[in-house]
């Protein structure tokens, strides 16, 4: 609705003014024009002495036409291969981020066959040309945002699990295929507009954002979450300050065009990153209030506080909590004898 409103005035209130508009065909076919029947060159780079072209490629891509330089398969086995480090990962994230326990989703995990079927899809949008199929990760945040019910806190009560959104959504994205005349009027500003918004809506259930926005409010007003409450605040922030750190490498990366194909590469090695470096800057418990599942934080959180009361010993073998004991000095037990003392 906003981008049909906006549209409107855009057209009508402000004829007059020039605005960017959205570059469409001007029919749904393939857009790389042949300078002859063997489409092996492209019309007007490689012929530009052509006046007309030959016609467009066929919809099925010839894998064996080459353009003479047989050498490409090879150098583009490793561009394949970054290529294929982020639709995994772009597809892991937002799997992982949609099916997050905090969203409350009911229905089974299908990991597997959402690899398979986007595998598939990959392979015959490759076949026809047509760009490759990937998750879509804000705005499948935005949906499952829009589905669910939540406190004053933010936290997810209840969620209407439904595909019929998503099969609508999509019926309506093939059916633009017919009118990709009025597309050609968007203006682009508006389309920014819109997917800044999307943006900027999706922040507030992202710990990260709520951590970044802690760097600028008193202690007094931090909303009490298990990180709050037990880490002491110069570590929440050290701990934000490194994945700003990470976040602006990967990010500068990526505007350099000259090295952005690195940026899959340098995406991937954010998770060795948490795993061996990560360790060696904060403790096992610190890093699981932060970054761990809500389920292991409440129960962390329980033994903690049943800890504090008395009633709970920790055991040999609870790395979270028997780094968080030593700290501060409660009772540790083996299974058989005491190996610890408790400070009153």
């Amino acid at each position: 609705i906003s981008v049909i409103v906006f549209t409107c005035i855009a057209q009508f209130a402000f004829s007059d003014v020039p605005l960017q508009q959205l570059n469409v065909p001007p029919s749904f076919e393939p857009t790389y024009t042949c300078c002859t029947s063997e489409c092996i060159t492209e019309w007007p780079a490689q012929c530009p002495d052509q006046e007309e072209p030959y016609g467009k490629r066929p919809w099925l891509v010839d894998l064996f036409n080459l353009g003479g330089k047989g050498y490409i398969p090879i150098l583009a086995a490793g561009p394949a291969c970054l290529a294929f480090i982020l639709v995994w990962l772009d597809n892991g994230i937002t799997w992982h981020i949609v099916n997050h326990p905090s969203n409350k989703l009911t229905h089974g995990e299908a990991y597997n066959y959402d690899t398979c079927l986007s595998a598939c899809q990959v392979i015959i949008n490759g076949l026809i040309g047509c760009p490759w199929l990937v998750a879509s990760t804000v705005p499948c945040v935005l949906h499952v945002t829009a589905m669910s019910n939540k406190d004053k806190n933010g936290n997810t009560v209840s969620i209407q699990e439904t595909r019929l959104t998503g099969l609508f959504v999509h019926i309506l994205i093939f059916c633009t295929i017919f009118v990709l005349s009025l597309l050609k009027i968007l203006p682009m500003a508006v389309l920014y507009g819109v997917f800044l918004f999307m943006g900027l809506v999706a922040l507030p259930g992202q710990q990260f954002w709520q951590r970044i926005l802690l760097f600028f409010m008193q202690p007094s007003k931090y909303t009490v979450t298990p990180y709050t409450k037990y880490m002491e605040k110069k570590r929440i922030h050290l701990y934000t300050f490194v994945e700003l750190i990470f976040f602006g490498i990967v990010l500068t990366v990526r505007e350099i065009k000259t090295i952005a194909i690195a940026f899959p590469l340098m995406t991937l090695m954010c998770i060795p990153a948490r795993v061996y470096l990560l360790p060696r800057i904060f403790t096992q418990w610190e890093l699981l209030l932060v970054d761990g599942d809500p389920d292991d934080i409440t129960k962390w959180c329980d033994r903690k506080e049943a800890a504090q009361r008395g009633e709970y010993a920790v055991e040999a073998g609870d790395e979270e909590m028997g780094e968080f004991a030593r700290e501060e000095k409660v009772m540790i037990v083996d299974d058989d004898a005491s190996v610890g003392e408790h400070s009153a």
